[in-house]
């Protein structure tokens, strides 16, 4: 059981009075607003046009692959604005809504109720906890915390981790949620049992994914064709979406703990902690921000998840006077670039020491 320093917490009441007072100065709502609902009226009409034309309309193969690519970028796009967002239940103020958006998750393979123990729960609740926080548990694949079990092979994963992320979206379809459905169970946390319903919603979500992505288009497209068209879509979605939370999280700025050896009673409030193991990147790239839903304004988001990542812009601001206020270390790096590069150094690091 992980706890937090929760009698005081002077930094977090401070920033949230401060939050308050700009959205009543501004006379904004804390949803998201008409750029969000045009954001993902493009990704939806996106991924249906391009399945259209991927799976029933005959073109060169070179055309095909690139709109596979595209179409790659595309699911990670929906998975990073309709469903974090609406997961997370800021994408708007009515309910039914947010849960339509979240369901996006399952309409490209996922279940959105795993997701939300997953990620809204665990690693919101646990970031970068050892043995708590699934994000950080790829083992043996990648060691990403000095407590793991460190393998020769290791020394390599900052030149191999990139190939390795290209299976992100396949394992997390096919085998991650497989797991977790029968276990029960993420990392050292047990979840609650289904409902009926939800078993129906679980395998009919993966049955409709497997025939949709898998068995149409090779009726329609062939066999080969089908299989090089499937690999080059999920090997673009899962780099993107790998890449984006790592860059948030396993970079060189960043803390980890483990309650094992440091103790369960974390002697902080639970938002330092959230500064302590997140990090921000490329915050002055729009499209950046627009592509990701925020994601790169990852602090805000650890921060406030239940605010529409249209806001993290002005409410970085408002953060970062605040850790200055409280002298507080404030995590981001300029650029993805600058990014990649300190995720890298720290998989070279972590792969060859203890």
């Amino acid at each position: 059981m992980i706890t937090f320093k929760t009698n005081e917490r002077p930094f977090f009441d401070t920033l949230v009075r401060k939050v308050d007072d700009y959205f009543k100065a501004t006379g904004k709502n804390r949803w998201g607003d008409w750029t969000i609902y045009l954001k993902s009226f493009l990704l939806i009409g996106s991924f249906f046009s391009l399945y259209f034309f991927l799976v029933f309309v005959d073109m060169p193969a070179w055309l095909s692959l690139l709109l596979c690519a595209v179409m790659g970028l595309t699911l990670a796009g929906i998975g990073f604005n309709l469903m974090h967002d609406g997961a997370h239940g800021s994408f708007s103020d009515r309910r039914w809504l947010n849960n339509m958006m979240g369901y996006a998750l399952n309409l490209v393979g996922g279940d959105v109720d795993l997701w939300k123990s997953k990620h809204n729960q665990i690693h919101h609740g646990f970031t970068n906890i050892l043995g708590h926080d699934d994000d950080i548990d790829i083992q043996p694949i990648l060691r990403t915390h000095n407590d793991q079990p460190r393998y020769w092979f290791h020394r390599f994963q900052h030149i191999y981790g990139f190939v390795a992320y290209g299976l992100t979206y396949f394992s997390w379809v096919w085998r991650d949620d497989m797991q977790k459905y029968f276990k029960m169970r993420i990392g050292n946390t047990r979840l609650r049992k289904f409902p009926w319903h939800r078993h129906v919603i679980f395998w009919g979500t993966k049955v409709m994914y497997a025939f949709s992505f898998v068995v149409l288009p090779m009726i329609t497209k062939g066999f080969w064709p089908a299989l090089l068209g499937y690999a080059v879509t999920t090997v673009v979605c899962g780099i993107v979406i790998g890449v984006v939370f790592q860059l948030a999280h396993v970079v060189e700025n960043t803390t980890f703990h483990n309650p094992e050896r440091e103790g369960s009673q974390l002697e902080t409030e639970w938002a330092i902690h959230q500064l302590q193991t997140t990090s921000n990147f490329a915050t002055r790239s729009k499209w950046v921000h627009w592509f990701t839903g925020g994601l790169n304004h990852q602090v805000e988001h650890h921060l406030f998840p239940r605010i529409s990542h249209v806001h993290y812009p002005a409410l970085s601001k408002i953060v970062r006077e605040t850790c200055e206020q409280f002298g507080v270390a404030y995590n981001e790096h300029p650029t993805v670039l600058t990014a990649v590069r300190s995720h890298v150094s720290y998989l070279r690091q972590i792969g060859r020491y203890d």
